[in-house]
């Protein structure tokens, strides 16, 4: 019996989602206990270890080795939850990147630094996950708890512009993947707020107009816990904008020393 297997999941795809797919194609582990290691966000891809029987109990281990993601940063659009799954809001400017403007501000995302959660985040305060209290509008009520993130490696991996058209486009495809949830304790964000986030996201259209926008792909070699959705919220601000994680992707999981992977689950 296999200890683990690591997975491709879908972008719309829960890590559940991810662990019922594959016992469907693997049905020996029908009624093998399961879970994953790593949150990954329902609506970024990538690299998800799922461990079975035994092996379950390390979980935590395994949730702490280091990742490496490949992110795009749609510039001139901010969001209450950092990517495009938010409320979205229009900076109402047309940004042109600095070269040694980004470059400064990708060596500054290196090393370890104390971070705040993001507010839509699973992490716990007063028995009640940090997204819900943002749902319900009583963040500033408790005290934003922070966390280390460790930034190994950060670079640029290419800048384009894209058209309102086509980047309307790719919005609405995405937001057609949007898993809903029957899971009780996420009843209220069981459908992500999607007609308030497409209603945001026509009102942002509108705004802008035609024009192009400019989107920053970054590669991005880190410890476990760092949020690439913050991350491209401060890369934007030092470009003086607004900016949100228009793709995450989750390329590799392992355990990194220096510049080399020491141990990589593939």
């Amino acid at each position: 019996m296999k200890r683990y297997v690591v997975v491709e999941k879908s972008i719309g795809d829960t890590p559940l989602m991810a662990i019922k797919a594959w016992k469907a194609e693997n049905p020996l582990y029908t009624d093998v206990p399961a879970c994953y290691a790593g949150r990954l966000d329902p609506m970024a891809s990538g690299k998800l270890i799922l461990l079975f029987g035994e092996e379950c109990k390390r979980q935590k281990e395994y949730s702490g080795l280091d990742k490496e993601y490949e992110i795009e940063i749609l510039l001139d659009a901010g969001s209450d939850t950092g990517d495009a799954l938010g409320l979205v809001s229009y900076a109402g400017k047309e940004t042109r990147v600095d070269p040694k403007v980004l470059a400064d501000a990708l060596a500054a995302e290196r090393g370890t630094h104390m971070r705040a959660y993001p507010p839509y985040s699973s992490k716990t305060v007063n028995g009640k996950p940090l997204f819900l209290h943002a749902l319900e509008g009583t963040l500033e009520s408790i005290e934003m708890p922070t966390h280390e993130e460790r930034i190994y490696a950060i670079r640029e991996t290419g800048i384009e512009r894209i058209a309102e058209r086509a980047l309307r486009a790719r919005i609405d495809a995405y937001l057609a993947k949007v898993p809903m949830t029957t899971e009780p304790s996420k009843a209220l964000g069981a459908d992500f707020r999607i007609d308030a986030v497409r209603a945001s996201w026509d009102a942002f259209f509108e705004k802008a107009g035609a024009r192009d926008f400019v989107v920053v792909r970054l590669q991005v070699a880190c410890g476990a816990g760092s949020y690439m959705r913050t991350l491209a919220g401060r890369v934007a601000q030092a470009l003086e904008t607004s900016g949100l994680a228009l793709s995450i992707h989750r390329s590799k999981i392992g355990k990194r020393f220096g510049p080399f992977w020491v141990r990589r689950y593939s």
